[in-house]
């Protein structure tokens, strides 16, 4: 059972080597920590029915996907690679929405509207960042345009 009641709370139990880590700063990546914890608590009743054990292993999978690809995608520094892992983890957030409704009916209606929002909040920052991701890395990848001097 969590120890903490919102998102304040669990922040100030997070591993300061974590907290002090620049991805960090990325308002994304602390959200997606955050949802995966909570996707373990609410997976903790799917465990119990059969149904429900093959919607909390995928569930927890996307969960993780979003965290672990953001996580790869900043240790690339920032650019294509950064896009692509973000692009990644956006479709890791899709997909955990997807479970999340399919297991709406072992969640209450107020969890699975919380759900909703943090999900819809980490996909819209991820469909912007990774946009400036790709934006960035092609910028990179221009070759300059040759100067005409003959004139």
């Amino acid at each position: 059972m969590a120890t903490w009641k919102n998102f304040e709370e669990w922040e100030a139990q997070v591993p300061g080597s974590i907290r002090q880590d620049p991805l960090w700063q990325f308002q994304v990546y602390p959200k997606a920590l955050f949802l995966f914890d909570l996707a373990w608590e609410d997976t903790e009743r799917m465990m119990k029915d059969p149904r429900g054990r093959v919607i909390a292993t995928q569930l927890i999978r996307s969960v993780s996907s979003i965290c672990a690809n953001l996580e790869e995608g900043h240790g690339r520094g920032f650019g294509a690679e950064n896009a692509y892992f973000q692009r990644v983890a956006l479709g890791s957030a899709r997909e955990a929405r997807g479970w999340y409704y399919r297991g709406r009916r072992f969640l209450s209606p107020e969890v699975l509207r919380h759900r909703f929002q943090l999900l819809d909040e980490i996909i819209a920052s991820l469909v912007l960042s990774s946009q400036e991701q790709r934006q960035r890395g092609r910028a990179k990848t221009r070759l300059p345009v040759p100067v005409n001097r003959s004139r």
